[in-house]
């Protein structure tokens, strides 16, 4: 008797048909799988051990695979909110159907928390049988997400080595020529998403930000904007047991003649209006004397519609600690 269940695990949680039966699957052997519940069917000829609600199982009843931003975030990107459902079906793909229901059909007009995204045979040779392979989605990202939210999964992927130099520029390439200056503003030193979203935010806004700059011995500070003011964001996992070490270090920050700002990452995602304020007033308070009075420069951050800010204020990398 074949193990369905652990052909299917070993090929990812989600199998076609035609693979079970070149490892020895039978008809009986599939049914007796489906009630037992060792499998379930996710779509007509498609089997998998995953929960019915998984994203991927969705994206495969409906007809095809993650992609963009729904692939992103279950490899584990740096997204902000739950994306909708994006999936990637074939040019000549049809019978689509409901992410809910295998048996309800698709109503590409009016579909309701799916995006469907019609691609090219080439998508189709790379990835999972769940989701488009990782350049895949991040091309999809950056045409269709807003800039935050395609820079910090850019992050991400550079930060944690899932891509590399060349496939990066090789993205960059492939994009057209009105997205390419993304390059300037992503960062592989940034470390987390509320440090990537407050890091966009604040260039977009014409501010001149550097990431990770050293300070102390062995220390370094997340965010410098303009010079003046150094930000360290928060997290509760990974703070909550640093107190004496954060108040010490603020102290090397302020010796270093920094304004110090810790905000949490909540108030990153939730209250930027807050942080952005602070950020001003900071600024402000210590801009040089002759200087004081004169109006801010700095513009409002708005999702999706910001523009590349003038200059090339990414482009810094010299220590803003001076010698």
């Amino acid at each position: 008797m074949t193990d369905i269940a652990s052909i299917v695990h070993s090929l990812g949680g989600m199998a076609q048909k035609r693979q079970l039966v070149a490892r020895g699957a039978r008809d009986l052997d599939l049914t007796r799988a489906i009630k037992s519940g060792e499998v379930i069917r996710a779509r007509q000829g498609w089997y998998t051990t995953l929960p019915p609600e998984d994203p991927g199982v969705r994206a495969v009843r409906v007809g095809g695979r993650l992609t963009g931003l729904s692939a992103l975030a279950a490899m584990g990107a740096w997204v902000l909110n739950a994306p909708e459902l994006h999936v990637s079906v074939p040019a000549n793909a049809a019978r689509l159907r409901s992410q809910w229901n295998r048996r309800a059909g698709l109503n590409v007009a009016s579909t309701r928390g799916v995006t469907v995204h019609w691609e090219q045979p080439d998508v189709a040779e790379r990835g999972t049988s769940v989701a488009v392979g990782l350049m895949d989605a991040l091309h999809r990202v950056v045409l269709d997400e807003d800039v935050e939210t395609a820079v910090a999964v850019l992050d991400w992927a550079l930060h944690t080595g899932q891509l590399d130099d060349i496939d990066f520029e090789r993205l960059i390439a492939a994009l057209p020529a009105n997205r390419r200056y993304i390059r300037e503003l992503v960062d592989p030193s940034c470390d987390s998403l509320p440090e990537s979203l407050s890091r966009t935010r604040l260039r977009l806004g014409g501010h001149t930000v550097v990431s990770q700059v050293p300070v102390g011995d062995l220390e370094s500070i997340d965010l410098v904007v303009d010079d003046i003011v150094a930000i360290e964001i928060d997290g509760d996992e990974h703070h909550r047991d640093r107190f004496e070490k954060d108040r010490a270090k603020d102290m090397t920050i302020t010796i270093a003649r920094l304004h110090v700002l810790r905000p949490s990452a909540r108030m990153v995602f939730g209250q930027w209006d807050r942080v952005a304020s602070a950020i001003d007033a900071a600024l402000t308070m210590h801009a040089p004397p002759d200087t004081r009075g004169m109006p801010s420069e700095t513009q409002e951050f708005r999702s999706g519609g910001a523009r590349r800010p003038s200059g090339s204020p990414v482009d810094i990398t010299a220590s803003v600690l001076g010698s």
